[in-house]
């Protein structure tokens, strides 16, 4: 039983009072406290002009939030792994909820790896949607990458912030790799020894490099604590720093925008930072958060209980790399096995090559923004994207290295479609190699008459406007069909994007008939440019008299 009463109209008055005095006396604390971290920090003038930053609203930027959140989930999920895997390579014997595994002799890492996933609660789970997020990580950098390759992002003034994109791409391969390889079963023992031999396979030094790394003959006893330190330490703190650098660097340049009504080199339309698009993000974390949850609750990746502990005289069956690392394990499985001897020593060619090629295109990736620059020669400032159609041969080049990955991912699990296709693994091998020179030639050249296609179709759409589909019969008797003239700021979308001229070579002789010296290097710059950005490479967009005279009356519409 509750007893309600009113107090007295001078007791109310009395506390509201006191209420208020106290209110005033907090207000007037908080304010002291926040002008005191303000003069030393400065952080209302950094929230003031930073926390209103405009961002465009476009699905594709997405893909790098994307990153961030399950970057975020990586570390939150290995600090709970931490506080119960065991990096040790001792031997043990097991005696654990897992029957199958009784009494077999293993290594403390698996066995760790094991007790986390049956006894710790919820510790399997914390393992799927820790390397489901690893996964999820790199599809997102590769795929947020492309984005920014095909769009040309990463022109001017936006270089750097590319090849702090591609390192933490390179770096999060590289974790992934090595987190994979921790729990010591015989899958990751069989990727390590796949990784010392080829780092035996480098000259001179690759033998020094794996006695240190290994720390004496394969495999030794200090790979996996070394790994785990590496993993969880080194390459999570770097990619850290990245990852701040680049967020620094996106919120210093003003965010991209694709073409449009309004949008120019100068500004950027689209939402504040507060409090619309931090709505947006937080709601989006939660999102990517509850999808890789669920996948991890439902498809079980890397079960090390079904592989077994490691032995070095054992290889598991259909041993296969993450996705992401198909690229390297397809450039071994093609390449053949060539070795030279000479003076008491053997070149592993079938191995050093493979490595030598990947770690080319890794570099040559890294360092496009500025080798387009240089066939340019812009120096000016990008904010508005291209649309992948406006650039073909960049967007032919991408395609081509997708091509490229996506026959060496094949030619890396060339076992497993033999056994599941019933092929012929010599075929697929043989195949995967005729491919991987010509494949990425066929995918250019398709790619590139596909966009110069799409750019004929887009002048025509600009001179003669969108088919109707309505018929008419001129006075003549000729059948025509009518056209329809674009909206204004359809018209502007299609024709904002910039035209570069090929770069030309001064005439052989100057005014005074005496001949010039032509560099190598110049002559190689004008050859690029022609190849970039002449005749077969762009379509012309219309002039404005080519429009005036379509729209005059002259053209059937």
């Amino acid at each position: 039983m509750s007893i309600h009463t009113e107090p007295v109209a001078g007791e109310a008055h009395e506390e509201q009072v006191g209420h208020s005095e106290a209110g005033v006396e907090q207000a007037h604390l908080g304010e002291k406290a926040a002008d005191w971290a303000d003069g030393r920090l400065g952080i209302y003038g950094l929230a003031k002009s930073n926390l209103r930053k405009i961002f465009p609203d476009h699905w594709s930027f997405m893909l790098g939030e994307i990153c961030l959140y399950s970057f975020i989930i990586i570390i939150l999920t290995g600090v709970y792994l931490t506080l119960f895997f065991q990096p040790s390579m001792a031997d043990v014997v097991y005696h654990g909820p897992y029957t199958p595994l009784d009494g077999i002799s293993m290594s403390e890492a698996y066995q760790s790896t094991l007790n986390i996933s049956f006894q710790v609660r919820g510790g399997l789970l914390m393992r799927q949607i820790h390397h489901w997020a690893a996964i999820v990580f790199v599809a997102a950098m590769l795929v947020h990458m492309m984005r920014v390759f095909f769009t040309g992002a990463f022109r001017k003034p936006r270089e750097i912030n590319w090849l702090f994109g591609f390192l933490l791409l390179f770096l999060g391969m590289f974790d992934g790799f090595m987190g994979y390889s921790l729990p010591d079963d015989l899958l990751s023992g069989t990727g390590i020894r796949f990784m010392e031999g080829a780092i035996l396979s480098v000259p001179i030094v690759g033998t020094y490099v794996a006695m240190f790394l290994y720390g004496g003959e394969f495999p030794g006893t200090d790979i996996i604590p070394r790994f785990f330190t590496i993993h969880v330490l080194l390459i999570p703190g770097i990619m850290l720093g990245l990852l701040v650098a680049h967020l620094i660097l996106v919120f210093y340049h003003k965010h991209t925008q694709f073409a449009g009504p309004g949008r120019t080199e100068k500004n950027v339309v689209g939402m504040p930072l507060m409090p619309v698009y931090m709505a947006k993000a937080g709601g989006f974390f939660f999102l990517v958060f509850g999808v890789i949850a669920f996948v991890s609750a439902i498809v079980s990746v890397n079960p090390i209980w079904a592989y077994g502990p490691y032995r070095p005289d054992q290889v598991s069956t259909d041993a296969q790399p993450d996705w992401y690392m198909g690229f390297s394990e397809g450039l071994i499985r093609i390449m053949p096995g060539w070795e030279i001897h000479f003076w008491g020593h053997t070149l592993e060619l079938g191995v050093f090559i493979p490595l030598v090629v990947f770690g080319g295109v890794m570099m040559v990736i890294a360092a496009y923004p500025f080798l387009e620059g240089w066939v340019t020669g812009d120096k000016r400032e990008h904010h508005i994207l291209d649309r992948p159609r406006n650039a073909p041969i960049r967007t032919a080049f991408g395609v081509a290295w997708v091509a490229e990955y996506l026959i060496l991912l094949v030619a890396g699990g060339n076992d497993l479609f033999a056994t599941h296709f019933h092929l012929s693994i010599d075929t697929i091998t043989w195949t995967c190699r005729i491919l991987f020179f010509v494949g990425p030639v066929i995918a250019f050249t398709v790619t590139k008459r596909w966009c110069i296609g799409l750019q004929r179709n887009d002048r025509e759409k600009l001179l003669h406007g969108r088919e109707t589909g309505t018929i008419k019969r001129l006075p003549h008797g000729e059948f025509i069909e009518l056209h329809e003239q674009l909206p204004q700021g359809e018209r502007f979308r299609l024709a904002a994007h910039e035209q570069y001229e090929p770069i030309e070579l001064p005439a052989p002789v100057d005014e005074n008939g005496v001949k010039r010296k032509v560099k190598a290097l110049d002559k190689v710059r004008a050859k690029l440019s022609q190849g970039y950005f002449g005749e077969a490479a762009q379509i012309p967009k219309p002039t404005s008299e080519e429009h005036q005279e379509i729209t005059s009356g002259h053209g059937h519409h």
